[in-house]
């Protein structure tokens, strides 16, 4: 779950909200806004967290990058505006997208989770219809 808000609430407790609207009392002290966390989803304790700073790997969820994964390269801060955040893919293709569209999915350069077909690398349009063509031909 990505952590969209941390706070103290009543008498000091410290909460953090997750995008899916989980409330998770008395978080790692170390986890900010941005950064991942794996729950348990029976007792909904928070196992491990996953920081959002460069070199981890990370899964666009919006935009027109939707469904890329690559490695944070760096952040741009614009304050008052859309922060940027810059990422690398394995075939080594670099592409820029909003941060609230980015996950960190996993540490390094090791997802948490199995990655869909292509490794989340988007083909170009040549290699695309390519792809396409010789499928078809089979």
């Amino acid at each position: 779950c990505r952590v969209k808000k941390v706070f103290k609430g009543p008498k000091g407790t410290p909460y953090c909200i997750t995008h899916d609207g989980r409330t998770l009392r008395y978080p790692d002290p170390d986890v900010k806004t941005n950064d991942t966390v794996r729950v348990e989803v029976p007792s909904g304790k928070m196992l491990d967290y996953v920081k959002f700073e460069a070199g981890n790997t990370a899964m666009i969820s919006g935009g027109n990058n939707t469904g890329r994964v690559g490695v944070i390269m760096h952040r741009e801060r614009h304050p008052g505006s859309f922060e940027i955040v810059h990422l690398k893919d394995k075939a080594g293709h670099t592409f820029a997208t909003r941060l609230q569209n980015v996950f960190v999915i996993g540490q390094g350069s090791k997802p948490w989770i199995s990655l869909p077909k292509g490794d989340g690398i988007k083909l170009s349009i040549i290699e695309d219809r390519a792809a396409k063509m010789a499928k078809m031909a089979k």
